[in-house]
């Protein structure tokens, strides 16, 4: 397994050429034994191959256009790209009106040179945790694939396609956790920055007081390498001791129902980190509570869906997946004194928890409660709406908080994949990648 920071520093030794990670993902998308077609909606092989080949004659004349020059890079179906149209994973815009001009992010990948290999599968419309798609299909996961296990979502093609070797790091977006569901299912790391770093015009919403753009890779530096390029301004990561570390583990809400395979992966984790001689606090926290009733009716996020969907959720129900629009519909109950509301109870909420966890380096979190359960077990709909509010729980909680978040793997070898989650509040993206570098040094020492 090569990661997107091992090839690049490959690319400036010139131990290799850009062709060459570009086409061996272009195969594993082709591979009729793989989970491709799954994967991505849409591949563009021919443009990715003439990508890298330029890039490959800039490398040589050492002068590449930056250090992802060249290598095979996934988007979400629901960026942009001019004279195409953007379905967001749906059926329901097959027939839209082509974009006229690329999403904000996709210009900074052309600019940097990446190859970009192809769109991505989703939840539709970016509307749950899961990864399940009726009108596309769904990646399985990649641990125990015969099983069918859920990739998680809604960013669930990106994991599969980094995980499957269809691209070195992928780009998603994140709502309530669809960067970090999916990275913590599939065995990845997926880093959330704070919302404003990253341009979002061209980005199809979900609810833009919550969306960010975030990237999936395989480890730390990989996701930094990417964000650097797609992000107004590139952060800069340094050494850190763990030594010096003083994170916090909230007591409410989050800890809750742990299934066994997440329980033993997290205490593991927090053993390794005490035996480096990280601090940590432990909070009751009780503002997490709030969040049930803030989000009792749906909150913000059904609030805004249903400002963007409420004219196809009226004349075109029948196109959505249903588990979906009943998401969407919950929008429809809310007005804009309920908004008003919402807006403000946010702002009050954020401030107080803020304020509890400015004396810390970072909060630290299971990022999902469950391993990913198998597609089969989905079927049952108050068990699909179940696992999906399980897996946005702990997560969600960061995008409420407009912060910045990461999932590092934390599972033993061949277990099921388990991610530890390093969260921070806005605008501290510099310090929690410096962290969570330090973090992933060490549990990887320790597997």
């Amino acid at each position: 397994m090569t990661t997107l920071w091992q090839a690049s520093q490959q690319l400036l030794t010139g131990q290799i050429s850009p062709e060459t990670p570009t086409q061996h993902a272009l195969r594993a998308i082709a591979a009729e034994s793989g989970e491709g077609k799954r994967v991505y909606t849409k591949v563009y092989t021919a443009a990715a191959q003439q990508q890298a080949a330029q890039a490959g004659a800039r490398w040589q004349q050492q002068q590449p256009r930056s250090a992802i020059d060249g290598l095979p890079i996934s988007i979400k179906d629901l960026f942009d790209v001019a004279g195409e149209v953007t379905t967001a994973g749906s059926r329901l815009l097959s027939s839209a009106s082509p974009a006229t001009a690329n999403a904000s992010m996709v210009d900074r990948l052309q600019q940097a040179g990446a190859a970009i290999v192809g769109k991505t599968n989703m939840s539709e419309f970016a509307f749950t945790g899961l990864g399940v798609n009726p009108h596309y299909g769904t990646p399985a996961n990649p641990w125990q694939r015969a099983q069918q296990r859920i990739p998680g979502g809604s960013s669930s093609g990106a994991a599969v396609a980094v995980s499957d070797g269809m691209c070195l790091a992928a780009v998603g977006t994140d709502t309530g956790g669809s960067v970090r569901i999916p990275a913590a299912l599939c065995g990845l790391t997926g880093f959330k920055p704070s919302a404003s770093r990253i341009d979002q015009r061209g980005t199809l919403p979900l609810a833009a007081s919550l969306d960010s753009i975030g990237v999936i890779a395989h480890d730390v530096r990989s996701c930094w390498l990417l964000d650097s390029v797609i992000a107004d301004r590139p952060l800069t990561i340094d050494e850190r001791n763990l030594s010096e570390a003083h994170f916090v583990i909230p007591q409410t809400r989050v800890l809750a129902g742990l299934d066994e395979h997440v329980s033993a992966a997290w205490l593991h984790a927090l053993d390794v980190l005490r035996a480096q001689g990280v601090k940590i606090t432990e909070l009751p926290l009780q503002e997490l509570a709030e969040l049930d009733s803030i989000n009792a009716r749906g909150g913000i996020t059904a609030w805004e869906a249903w400002q963007w969907h409420q004219h196809y959720a009226q004349s075109q129900p029948e196109a959505y997946d249903p588990q979906v629009l009943t998401r969407i519909n919950r929008g429809s109950l809310l007005n804009e004194e309920d908004a008003a509301e919402l807006y403000q109870l946010r702002a009050d909420w954020k401030q107080r928890v803020e304020q509890a966890v400015a004396p810390f380096d970072g909060i630290l979190m299971p990022t999902v409660p469950l391993i990913a359960p198998t597609l089969t077990e989905l079927d049952d709909p108050a068990r699909y709406m179940q696992v999906n509010l399980l897996m946005l729980r702990n997560t969600s909680v960061i995008n409420m908080l407009d912060g910045c978040s990461i999932s590092l793997p934390c599972h033993q070898p061949g277990a099921a994949p388990v991610g530890l989650m390093l969260s921070s509040t806005h605008g501290n993206d510099a310090a929690l990648l410096s962290w969570a570098a330090a973090i992933e040094t060490t549990l990887k020492r320790s597997s």
